[in-house]
């Protein structure tokens, strides 16, 4: 077996990782953390050293690490069948089972699901569905999108111009001049401190409807939101948030997407984020949860309304459709998605998010609510943050030059609990998988307040 300094200086040499600080990680100065392991919460080094992960992997661990039913419904499909397309028709057992399953679950007004890999393709699709269904029915000026800011829907030149985050645009030449970004729903940091959180949605909603006027109603196709915020600080929707976006987007023919990537298969506590906030999508993006991340997943789930206009366009045009990729309705993606939602039903996840989530949440206001520097703790079912600012009174952040926030993720590490330090400010973002038990609620709690300590104090 190779020893941790062999596969530490192999890493650095060779392998370009995702949201990584290049010159610091090939140099040797940032952490290096080689995984070997997990079970339930839990994740294991290569040195042996275990941690509570209160993220999930990146949310998406949902039933937990070391499920064996996943791990032997992907050896079995392997073994069986480990690849066949899915194009003019094709499909497998498992694809078309997973097909059921997920439509079972979603809205009723919901019709199909395709099958991706990333939920940043299942938005570029979304994207590009979105704007046939516009030139069918005979709208082709209606192209433009609106999303947040601090909205997050991929990283690619589409779905990151869609991501209202300054990192995943400057030096790339994005956004793409069809986005558009209007306010993001986070109650802190709203224009007025005087604001009441009705005031703050109703300044939502008409900023929205400025916008629409600026733009032309005629020229916007569609408009992407994630039901609750993730990765732009994990932020709950103020109250009568949707209720009050919703009517506007019908009013001038403007289609929902609904990114339920971070929020699907039960991380809010019901099995989706558009059924826990009264959406009515035509489009919704999941990944993530899909497959609790044991096999790389994604789809779109498109209405019934979208689906009726798009089969009528291949019947006029005699043709199939011109979109798919290479690995859509993977057999083995399907074989794991199939078993993980199983398990979701069958451990009963979405009773044990209602219990523990509260839990977490008060554990985190009990450890640092009080904390001269907390502006705010928040969180829905099993997502949570914690911000940090200079002045709370003044709402005045830190500057980002001291690294609050992964300096608070670091400290936190150190005493065996994983959170991540969320862009846009300094917060510390929680996701734990949805198994999490209340002594692991604690612990997490625990370990903020320590962290917080060793920081700040």
């Amino acid at each position: 077996m190779l020893t941790n300094d062999q596969l530490a200086a192999w890493d650095r040499d060779n392998f370009f990782h995702p949201s990584t600080a290049l010159g610091e990680f090939a140099r040797g100065d940032a952490t290096s953390r080689i995984i070997e392991g997990g079970e339930g919460c839990v994740i294991r080094d290569r040195d042996g050293r275990e941690m509570l992960d209160g993220f999930a992997g990146l949310y998406c661990v949902n039933v937990g690490y070391g499920r064996q039913e996943i791990a032997d419904a992907i050896a079995a499909q392997a073994k069986t069948l480990a690849y066949y397309h899915a194009y003019a028709g094709h499909g497998t057992e498992a694809s078309i089972t997973l097909s059921k399953m997920v439509m079972d679950r979603a809205p009723e007004h919901m019709s199909k699901v395709y099958f991706g890999l990333s939920g940043s393709d299942a938005n570029e699709t979304n994207i590009k569905l979105l704007w046939s269904y516009h030139n069918l029915i005979g709208k082709p000026e209606k192209k433009k999108i609106i999303s947040r800011w601090r909205g997050y829907h991929g990283s690619g030149l589409m779905t990151g111009s869609l991501t209202g985050l300054p990192l995943f645009h400057k030096t790339y030449d994005l956004p793409l001049d069809r986005v558009h970004h209007t306010v993001a729903p986070s109650y802190l940091h709203r224009p007025d401190a005087d604001m009441s959180e009705a005031d703050f949605v109703a300044y939502c909603a008409r900023e929205l409807e400025a916008m629409i006027e600026r733009e032309g109603a005629d020229t916007i196709a569609g408009f992407i939101g994630e039901p609750m915020l993730g990765t732009g600080g994990i932020v709950p929707p103020p109250a009568g948030y949707w209720e009050a976006i919703q009517p506007i987007l019908k009013k001038h023919d403007i289609l929902l997407i609904a990114d339920e990537v971070v929020c699907g298969f039960g991380r809010l506590g019901s099995m989706f984020g558009s059924i826990h906030y009264g959406m009515e999508p035509d489009f919704m993006t999941i990944a993530k949860g899909l497959t609790s991340a044991y096999a790389p997943m994604s789809g779109t789930i498109v209405s019934d309304k979208v689906f009726k206009v798009l089969a009528k366009g291949t019947d006029d045009s005699g043709g199939a459709i011109g979109h798919g990729w290479t690995y859509s309705a993977h057999p083995l993606g399907a074989a794991a998605g199939v078993a993980n939602l199983k398990l979701v039903d069958e451990m009963g996840l979405l009773e044990n998010t209602r219990k523990v989530g509260p839990e977490l949440l008060g554990a985190l206001s009990d450890a640092v609510g009080a904390h001269n520097h907390v502006a705010e703790v928040r969180g829905e079912g099993l997502l949570a943050a914690v911000e940090f600012h200079e002045d709370v009174a003044a709402r005045k952040a830190f500057d980002p030059a001291r690294k609050i926030g992964p300096k608070l993720a670091a400290a936190m590490a150190a005493r065996g609990v994983i959170a991540r330090a969320m862009p846009g400010g300094d917060i510390l973002g929680f996701a734990p998988p949805l198994c999490l038990t209340t002594a692991e609620a604690h612990q997490i709690a625990d370990a903020v307040k320590g962290a917080v300590a060793d920081v700040l104090d």
